[in-house]
């Protein structure tokens, strides 16, 4: 169906599947950002799940930011230019975004347990991982647990600010985004990941009987330190994605049109490049690399 949003305008497409027996009520969104086609992909794979072969209720939004998605918007939301997953928990009398931000947060309300699927955008190369709020907490812990039970190669501990996994954990609800994919492919191995990590938690969360069966092994990661642009230009990264780097090390240059120096990125951390940008057009402001610590 397609779900009303206030007026943010037009409708939001969302599946609403009720299992054979009593279980948990888990939300499941991809599209928050609208060009990461990986996840949305993985996300309508995964409205298709049989109700009969569920315990509980299973909600799947696979396209939040509608407009981004037809837009092919890089980011930000064509109506505002904002970033909707810097906005959450959003605002009712906002701009697009914070409106669209504040239904979701609705929606986060009534669920036992959040998965928001995402995916390298148009211009970033990316190494699979998932990100959860840290903490001692029951709630951390919980999510900490269904990251694992998602099975990337890399899980990222960090609070993040604005972002649907931690307004979710704002509301105690246990919530994981995983990411998975990027440059604007959508390719079967990065799909398959997807749905197949999140087959993973809904049977650890005792949804699904069965569950998809995996060899990773999970690597934890403090932190996420990001690399900004801080000039218009050119891009020249001197690393890719899944690469370790030590902190000082070069992670590229930003230039001029003229092909002056404008900018040396250095990595602050000793980790892993988890995502970098392969554009050579670069804008002021613009992330260019993200790096999950090791220590």
């Amino acid at each position: 169906m397609l779900y009303p949003h206030g007026e943010a305008g037009g409708g939001v497409p969302c599946f609403v599947a009720k299992g054979s027996g009593d279980g948990p009520t888990v939300l499941i969104t991809a599209g928050i950002h609208g060009a990461e086609y990986a996840s949305i992909a993985a996300a309508h794979r995964l409205a298709q799940i049989a109700p009969a072969t569920l315990q509980g209720t299973l909600i799947v939004v696979p396209i939040v930011n509608v407009s981004a998605f037809f837009a092919r918007s890089i980011y930000v939301t064509p109506e505002d230019g904002k970033n909707l997953n810097r906005v959450f928990p959003g605002r009712r009398d906002g701009s697009h975004s914070e409106i669209l931000a504040s239904w979701l947060t609705g929606l986060m309300e009534g669920a036992d347990a959040y998965l928001d699927l995402h995916g390298g955008d148009l211009i970033e190369a990316l190494s699979p991982f998932a990100i959860h709020v840290p903490g001692t907490d029951a709630v951390a812990r919980r999510a900490a647990e269904l990251a694992d039970a998602f099975a990337l190669p890399y899980r990222i501990e960090d609070a993040g600010t604005g972002m649907t996994f931690s307004a979710a954990h704002d509301l105690g609800v246990p919530a994981v985004l995983a990411e998975a994919g990027g440059q604007g492919l959508w390719p079967e191995a990065s799909v398959s990941t997807l749905t197949g990590g999140a087959r993973r938690m809904l049977h650890k969360l005792g949804m699904l009987e069965t569950s998809s069966p995996t060899e990773t092994r999970t690597t934890v990661l403090s932190k996420f330190s990001w690399s900004r642009s801080t000039a218009n230009g050119c891009w020249y990264p001197a690393i890719e994605a899944g690469e370790r780097v030590a902190a000082g090390q070069s992670l590229g240059v930003v230039t001029d049109v003229l092909g002056e120096l404008q900018q040396e990125a250095k990595s602050a951390v000793d980790g892993i490049v988890m995502f970098s940008v392969t554009s050579l057009a670069i804008n002021e402001g613009d992330p260019l690399v993200g790096v999950g610590a090791t220590s």
